[in-house]
């Protein structure tokens, strides 16, 4: 059993991949983009996060259209995303860009900014350690998983030896 755990940063309700990743930087730089995550309802989280963050969500977290925003919060430093519920379309951006993610009913309300969570990633177990509450998510099917940890499909086809490394940039 693997078990991760960081600080939480807790978002509400139907947070669009609009708000997360705004129209002016769709086109820009990976740097751009996760520069401008939450910009407009959180100015300056993108600052406040640390590697090995975890983000708590309420229901129809990453709404919207497939706006790489899971890229981004990967590039910010969050490591796993854990909602009562997540876009299916979003879970799939989770897949591709390897930010684990679960959905979980009632997880929102379970923790508070800046409290710690540990989640049993293969069995989709979320535990706040302070209050002892100890909710189960719905497991993500392994193979599912594995992308997400192997860091997204790039680089698990790349780790497979079915596409080549990426050129570096400038050739």
């Amino acid at each position: 059993m693997s078990v991760i755990g960081g600080r939480v940063w807790l978002f509400g309700d139907d947070v669009n991949t609009d708000v997360m990743m705004p129209g002016s930087v769709l086109y820009g730089s990976e740097d751009a983009q996760t520069r401008a995550l939450f910009a407009g309802t959180r100015p300056g989280w993108v600052d406040e996060v640390r590697r090995g963050d975890i983000l708590v969500a309420g229901r129809n977290f990453g709404c919207g259209s497939s706006r790489p925003a899971s890229r981004s919060l990967v590039n910010a430093g969050i490591v796993c995303l854990v909602a009562d519920s997540i876009s299916t379309l979003f879970m799939r951006n989770c897949v591709s860009y390897g930010l684990p993610a679960f959905n979980c009913p009632g997880v929102s309300g379970a923790f508070a900014e800046g409290d710690q969570v540990e989640i049993a990633i293969e069995e989709a177990v979320i535990r706040n350690p302070v209050s002892g509450k100890v909710l189960v998510g719905e497991p993500v099917p392994p193979g599912l998983l594995a992308i997400m940890r192997g860091g997204g499909i790039l680089a698990t086809m790349e780790a497979r030896g079915l596409i080549s490394a990426p050129l570096p940039a400038g050739r």
